[in-house]
């Protein structure tokens, strides 16, 4: 029997924008490095996603040791050093959290803003800024950037494949945003561990991750569709919510690399309970 493995890492550096697959990446005190460490805000300082602009799935990003790379369809590519900021500083809202953020510069701005069609501005989470995650799942001192809530999502190659046997047509892992997948396990154990390993790095999966209207975007499109909800609220709803893939919170650094082992601490009653 092969060993389950960790057989994807995906960065995402601009909260809803594209992500970056990566062979090896460092695990830092809020997540991956660079992970939703930027993340775009309208003119009330509330935080923008795909929910509201799908658009965004449209935006290319890439980084090197310096910079961050922003790309569209007829726009000249934007180049953002790692540690740019305008020196302004916004309170930005992002659910139930208001945040302290740097915004970069007024030429990223007026790119965005040209390409989404809506006054928008890009906010960057400064070393300094602590966002604690909901003491309901976390202990005290967990962190986060600016995703929704946790620093990690996970979810099992297999889970996608028996997804994908009961869709029209099948849809890649992309459409779920997760930050790690693992291979060499059954479909849905995730939902069964509460404690892993990989490389060292221990992990808690306090908590399934529902799932709102963004998987059914189409990449390529950015329009929406009905699946994978569609299927998803007839096999995997629980308490008028689906379900799919679980929030994971890490209590070491270190660096996560491609076809490590993950090692399963401890199991639990399947959560959600499906």
């Amino acid at each position: 029997m092969q060993p389950t493995i960790l057989s994807h890492i995906m960065v995402y550096p601009v909260k809803s924008l594209t992500g970056i697959r990566v062979q090896q990446w460092p695990v830092t005190a809020n997540g991956l490095l660079y992970d939703r460490r930027w993340m775009l805000v309208d003119t009330q300082q509330q935080f923008l996603s795909q929910r509201r602009l799908p658009r965004m799935t449209l935006i290319g990003t890439a980084l090197t040791e310096t910079h961050l790379i922003l790309s569209a369809l007829g726009m000249d590519d934007l180049y953002l050093g790692l540690e740019e900021q305008s020196g302004e500083i916004l309170d930005v809202q992002i659910w139930h959290d208001q945040c302290q953020a740097n915004v970069v510069s007024a030429e990223v701005d007026r790119w965005l803003s040209q390409f989404l069609k809506t006054d928008c501005r890009l906010v960057f989470q400064p070393k300094t800024g602590i966002r604690q995650v909901d003491l309901k799942y976390a202990n005290a001192g967990d962190q986060t950037s600016f995703s929704d809530g946790f620093p990690f999502l996970i979810i099992s190659e297999n889970s996608l494949s028996a997804l994908n046997t009961l869709l029209p047509f099948p849809i890649e892992m992309l459409r779920f945003r997760p930050n790690l997948v693992i291979a060499n396990c059954q479909s849905y154990a995730e939902d069964t561990w509460r404690e892993i390993s990989i490389n060292g790095i221990h992990f808690r999966l306090p908590k399934p991750c529902s799932r709102c209207p963004v998987p059914t975007i189409d990449l390529k499109t950015a329009e929406y569709g009905k699946e994978p909800l569609r299927t998803l609220s007839r096999i995997r709803k629980w308490e008028n919510k689906v379900y799919f893939g679980q929030n994971a919170i890490h209590d070491s650094l270190g660096t996560l690399h491609c076809q490590a082992e993950v090692t399963i601490i401890q199991t639990g009653p399947n959560q959600p309970p499906l």
